[in-house]
């Protein structure tokens, strides 16, 4: 399986037969200066519907689009969507968001989308093992560095790729990366910005690994 960052929560995943799914793609402007998505792909999942996470329309290959809770079955993958919040007052600020996870090439993959609080026993029991962990830690609009890392133990993924944080190409009022990678062990800054992954070859202590925007 293939994870290419292309900016912001947006994520280009491949299986080994070809399949594609693109995670929460952007809309340009407004903060948001990551280049246009072109990509092709076979599913969108969207997490909730703001403007810098549910551009589908922007996805070519007319892919099918997931963004609801509960179980959906498209292509052969398994989507489950877990209900949670974009904030801490139950989305009373900035309304709902869905976590996903699916397994692709035999790996569970978690994306949090803009979780905005702590996850209670009943979410990390739906959410189960992961093998990797997309997560916000940003801040301000979602969990900050702290509350991501005591996400991270909670679920206690083997693979960590942090999202949603301050770069060159985001104006929002967020932090950058380095406030999460602060005192963390197993850091992997590549030079790249997709990483390649192999069920039997996960690693067997938690990696954060940092990608670089491909957009």
């Amino acid at each position: 399986m293939k994870i290419k960052w292309l900016g912001h929560a947006s994520f280009l995943i491949t299986s080994k037969e070809g399949l594609k799914v693109i995670t929460d793609p952007y809309s340009v402007g407004g903060g948001i200066e990551y280049g246009r998505i072109a990509e092709a792909a076979d599913i969108v999942m969207v997490s909730h519907d703001h403007g810098d996470h549910n551009n589908s329309a922007a996805v070519k290959g007319n892919p099918e689009v997931v963004n609801a809770l509960g179980h959906k079955k498209v292509k052969g993958i398994d989507f489950r969507g877990i209900a949670s919040y974009h904030d801490e007052a139950k989305g009373g600020q900035r309304g709902t968001n869905i976590i996903f996870c699916f397994s692709l090439d035999g790996i569970k993959v978690c994306h949090l989308g803009d979780l905005g609080h702590q996850l209670g026993a009943a979410q990390i029991a739906e959410i189960g093992a992961v093998d990797v962990l997309l997560v916000p830690v940003g801040g301000f609009f979602t969990i900050d560095a702290r509350g991501a890392a005591t996400v991270c133990d909670s679920l206690n993924p083997k693979v960590i790729i942090p999202m949603h944080y301050k770069t060159a190409k985001c104006a929002y009022p967020i932090a950058g990366v380095d406030a999460f990678l602060k005192g963390r062990k197993n850091v992997r800054k590549s030079e790249a910005s997709e990483t390649e992954l192999e069920k039997d070859q996960l690693p067997p202590l938690m990696e954060t690994v940092v990608l670089r925007h491909a957009l």
